[in-house]
């Protein structure tokens, strides 16, 4: 079954046409307030009905007593992306109420607390009150639950007015309550109650509904944070520092979860260490320190973190340490808006350090990639011996994606160039001079390298982020200085080809126009492009996802006449990266980009090139 028919039980109006998995749900609640169980509740219960879904949580940076507000989006040709119309608002928190009435769409739906007393003031939306202290109360819950279990009363109206499968609700609570009976009777109890009295007490005024289907089938649902961390797992991470910061912290709880689950030697001993540092500058510090010594070695933290961190960075890259660093981005500068999205941290993390440097970056845009780069990259950070960064999101890490399965990596680790006691024995012999720690034999500009533990009387060398020669020795001079810092670019060069390609859409029969962007606005502009086809402007699209850019990249630029780029920050510094790269295409390539602090919506990425092609 892949097209949806509008439930039975549901009787529309006559001569109302209805509008079947087509609308977004926006929940206005008070954070703090458990409201998030009935929200993700809600959304696998649809996902469960074969319907691709997928949330956004907009909440506040105080502990509790802000509004917040959970939008689903629920679409039957699979666009996910957030949109700036809301059908259907549930109200619950009265002081954001004349603002969620306000951002009801014309001709959709308000259901409302009915012990909420403030003027509606709109003829043009339909409205369903709902009893909800009273059903709470009626729950039997202890009053030191009623408030959450509140919450569990929208869930069951919206299950009666919407055709939401009940059974699939109760799926979702055994999966949130992981099997235990009685929380999961308790909200159960609830949401039964309330569709009853919504049966009982609502006639159904509007046209939206829920109905099965089956483009769920082969996806999850989960989040980035916990898709990387699970991917650190499978890639062999064996030392974590951290610090606590929104929206990365759940990566590193995360790990701390299913680490002593899965990361046990045959006699059950743990075979990893996670470390809570005092500060991001610690946190990063004890992560190159296991680098140094040969463990597959990270830590995470946001934009604030990573401003501390700068100095072991700097001097992890002239080291030539290999650690991997997630940034879960927020909006900045300093401290800025730390519960809110954007991608304003690609030109920091590009440049990060002293000096001449450059950063490999990869750069996820669902959970599934989150999960790949997890484990690929400590592969490259070891390959080139130097930290690598995955530069990922708010929206990314912290709310719930619909995405496809993890996949076990199949590759071996790549360990790099690492030398044990019979590898140092032949060195000499083998490449025609004596091996030094930072002595190029291979014109790669990747060093070999030994760790401790290597017991060969000739491994030992002093680690040096000052000026030092081929043999890590202490060194101030020019030409020694200048040679070193060129032969570390030239590693760049190798992580050009390690790093995972571009991905590329292609309008049928081809396009003048082409869109470059990365991360999570791929589903904004994925959605975007077929609205600009249906206004018969065709583009294609390429999503980057590492840098340093590839050759991809300049073939993609100079095949067409005109490239958007289309980012989620103020200065577009991605475009200013491509336009470095490729200087000679600077005036054909235009920067698409503004920051707001909440995910890309396909409709502005529409408006602002159709206006930029009508110049």
């Amino acid at each position: 079954m892949t097209t949806a028919q509008p439930s039975e039980k549901l009787v529309l109006p006559e001569g109302m046409e209805p509008v079947v998995n087509d609308f977004s749900i926006t929940v206005g609640t008070v954070n703090g307030s458990g409201s998030q169980t009935s929200n993700t509740t809600l959304m696998r219960a649809v996902f469960k009905m074969g319907v691709p879904v997928e949330g956004k949580n907009l909440f506040p940076s105080n502990i509790q007593g802000l509004p917040t507000w959970f939008t689903i989006r629920i679409s039957k040709d699979g666009y996910l992306a957030r949109r700036d119309e809301h059908e259907i608002v549930v109200a619950m928190n009265p002081a954001s109420f004349a603002r969620d009435v306000a951002d009801v769409s014309p001709g959709g739906v308000l259901f409302y607390d009915d012990s909420i007393r403030l003027a509606i003031g709109r003829d043009d939306i339909v409205t369903y009150p709902m009893p909800v202290k009273k059903l709470a109360k009626a729950s039997g819950a202890p009053s030191s639950l009623r408030s959450y279990v509140a919450n569990m009363v929208y869930v069951g109206v919206l299950a009666q007015m919407l055709g939401i499968d009940m059974e699939k609700i109760r799926f979702a609570l055994d999966f949130h309550f992981k099997g235990k009976e009685k929380p999961i009777a308790l909200n159960m109890g609830v949401v039964e109650a309330a569709a009853q009295w919504a049966a009982e007490n609502l006639e159904k005024k509007d046209p939206y509904m829920v109905a099965p289907m089956n483009k769920t089938d082969g996806y999850i649902m989960t989040d980035g944070n916990v898709a990387a961390a699970l991917g650190s797992i499978y890639g062999g991470v064996q030392f974590v520092g951290w610090y606590p910061i929104t929206p990365a912290s759940s990566l590193a709880e995360t790990l701390n979860e299913y680490l002593p689950k899965l990361r046990k030697d045959k006699d059950g001993k743990h075979t990893f260490a996670v470390v809570q540092a005092e500060d991001e500058l610690a946190a990063v510090g004890m992560a190159i320190g296991a680098g140094w010594a040969g463990l597959r070695s990270m830590t995470s933290t946001s934009g604030p973190g990573i401003s501390l961190m700068t100095e072991f960075v700097g001097l992890a890259y002239a080291a030539e340490v290999p650690v991997v660093i997630w940034d879960v981005a927020r909006v900045g500068p300093s401290t800025g808006l730390p519960t809110r999205t954007g991608q304003g941290d690609l030109t920091m993390l590009f440049f990060l350090g002293h000096g001449d440097t450059n950063n490999a970056i990869l750069m996820p845009a669902n959970p599934t990639e989150a999960f790949e780069f997890g484990w690929r990259a400590f592969d490259i950070a070891e390959r080139i011996q130097a930290p690598v960064f995955v530069l990922s999101d708010l929206d990314l890490g912290m709310n719930q994606w619909m995405t496809k399965p993890f996949e076990y990596p199949t590759e071996p680790m790549d360990r790099g160039k690492i030398l044990w006691e019979d590898d140092l024995e032949q060195f000499a012999e083998k490449f025609k001079v004596e091996w030094g720690r930072y002595v190029d034999v291979d014109g790669d500009g990747i060093p070999y390298r030994t760790v401790p533990g290597n017991r060969h009387q000739r491994s030992a060398y002093f680690t040096r982020g000052t000026g030092h020669d081929d043999y890590a020795r202490y060194s101030e001079d020019p030409e020694t200085w200048e040679r070193t810092q060129n032969r570390i670019k030239q590693k760049y060069d190798v992580a050009r080809e390690l790093m995972p390609l571009p991905v590329v859409y292609e309008a049928e029969g081809g396009a003048e126009i082409g869109l470059v962007g990365f991360g999570t606005t791929e589903d904004a502009i994925m959605e975007a492009r077929d609205q600009l086809m249906a206004a018969g402007i065709p583009t294609d699209f390429m999503r980057v996802r590492a840098l340093p850019c590839s050759h991809h990249l300049d073939d993609f630029v100079r095949s067409h006449k005109r490239v958007y780029v289309v980012e989620l920050n103020r200065d577009g510094q991605l475009h200013q990266i491509m336009t470095m790269h490729l200087p000679d295409q600077a005036e054909k390539m235009v920067s698409v980009a503004h920051i707001d602090g909440l995910p890309m919506t396909a409709r502005w990425v529409r408006e602002q090139i159709m206006a930029q092609e009508a110049k």
